[in-house]
């Protein structure tokens, strides 16, 4: 409209309209895929369409332990009272069967002359309230039981051992869930992004993990696993195709002294999965690096499993973690606000199948990176001195009584000359 009013050029408007379409992007990003393992260590992993659901009641102890909070209470609170309401419901039929509900037993109570199952049962509500009684051992003395029904002393014994069953089953479930191995590992951390770099002549993949706590985590182990969706040369297609890779440790054991924050090394050789990926193709790569750490928990002896993983995205090509422990006072301090914090580094882009084939690619990127260090030296240097040189000549000009006054000098030929002294 406005373009028809002559009010804004139409030539201005094609050019706008132009500009608009070529800053949008015409070719659409790659959709991102679904971690196999979130960042927190939990598994990505829907299971559906599971027809043999009575598996799970095989393992009644294990599946309690495995649901939710609001389910096991749910379920810790119904199992006693159902067993009340089931044991009230016996002991209301033992009194009715014995003849304790009738009225007229009551003044033969009294009298001596009857002798009831249980005393002071005469209603469903009082038997509930025995039955209760039974079960958590709570006596107020106003209900018993008597020897006239042999019956009812066999419902006392059956009472008590399921009691005993439900108390053991139910208090062991939450016992178990409150004292579970994952929560030890909520205090396990690893960085946020991991990195490759050169260290020893050798292209490595590395991360940060630090344990928050005092107490250790006995024979602590390190394991790394790659997964991408490959192909089979038969033309089978393996969705989750898991690859172990081997960790750089200088022990011989695979166990590791987490007693403060370590840098976990995978040198990146013919056996590694990483060994044909150059650094312009890693962002092009659809794999996950799952990272596993397991150890016993000093304090409690049960195993537990942190675990995390590294996508495409999360690797810096070129960058290096900086150092945050530090000796202060003849005690060793570790700084966790520089736990994921990493610096650029030298590192050649190329992969390291080539890095091997061609040693030299290493060495040069060396001297590059030494020459660009020198050369920000120097300018650093030049602009300091030209920066001194500013200030002193601005002092100058500021303050009169800095500058040196002209004095004449006599020759002893009679002549005179000027200078500054």
């Amino acid at each position: 409209m406005l373009a028809r009013k002559s009010i804004i050029p139409e030539e201005y408007v094609l050019a706008r309209i132009a500009a608009e379409n070529l800053r949008k992007p015409r070719i659409r990003d790659r959709p991102r895929k679904a971690r196999f393992i979130a960042k927190n260590g939990a598994c990505n992993l829907a299971h559906k369409n599971i027809r043999e659901q009575g598996r799970f009641l095989q393992d009644i102890f294990t599946t309690l332990v495995d649901l939710k909070w609001r389910h096991t209470l749910v379920i810790f609170t119904m199992s006693f009272l159902c067993s009340w309401l089931l044991f009230a419901m016996m002991w209301w039929l033992v009194a009715f069967a014995h003849g304790d509900m009738d009225p007229s037993t009551e003044s033969a109570t009294n009298s001596t002359k009857w002798t009831p199952c249980v005393t002071c049962v005469r209603s469903f509500t009082s038997a509930f309230l025995f039955s209760i009684e039974v079960q958590v051992t709570i006596g107020f003395g106003g209900r018993m039981m008597t020897e006239e029904c042999p019956l009812a002393i066999t419902v006392l014994i059956l009472q008590n051992i399921v009691g005993l069953i439900i108390n053991a089953v139910m208090l062991g479930c939450i016992f178990m869930k409150t004292a579970q191995a994952h929560r030890r590992a909520e205090t396990l951390i690893f960085s946020r992004q991991a990195v490759i770099a050169v260290r020893n002549g050798k292209l490595c993949f590395m991360f940060r993990v630090g344990d928050l706590r005092k107490s250790m985590i006995i024979s602590a182990s390190v394991r790394i696993q790659v997964v991408r969706k490959t192909t089979t040369p038969e033309g089978e297609v393996i969705p989750i195709h898991q690859v172990d890779i081997p960790v750089d440790n200088p022990l011989e054991s695979n166990n590791i002294f987490l007693v403060a924050p370590l840098i976990i090394c995978h040198v990146i050789d013919k056996r590694s999965p990483l060994y044909d990926i150059s650094a312009a193709d890693l962002a092009l790569q659809d794999l996950e690096l799952i990272v596993i750490l397991e150890g016993v928990v000093e304090t409690t002896g049960i195993t537990t499993q942190a675990r995390t993983s590294y996508i495409a995205e999360e690797i810096l090509w070129g960058h290096r973690f900086v150092p945050i422990v530090t000796e202060e006072e003849g005690v060793y301090a570790v700084d966790y606000s520089k736990f994921g914090n990493t610096v650029k580094v030298a590192a050649p882009r190329c992969s390291a199948r080539e890095l091997d084939e061609k040693p030299s690619i290493l060495i040069q990127t060396l001297q590059k990176s030494e020459l660009s260090h020198q050369n920000s030296l120097r300018k650093r240097n030049s602009m300091r001195r030209n920066n001194s040189i500013r200030r002193s000549n601005s002092m100058r000009r500021t303050n009169p009584s800095l500058i040196v006054p002209k004095v004449q000098f006599i020759t002893p030929e009679g002549s005179q000359s000027a200078s500054e002294t």
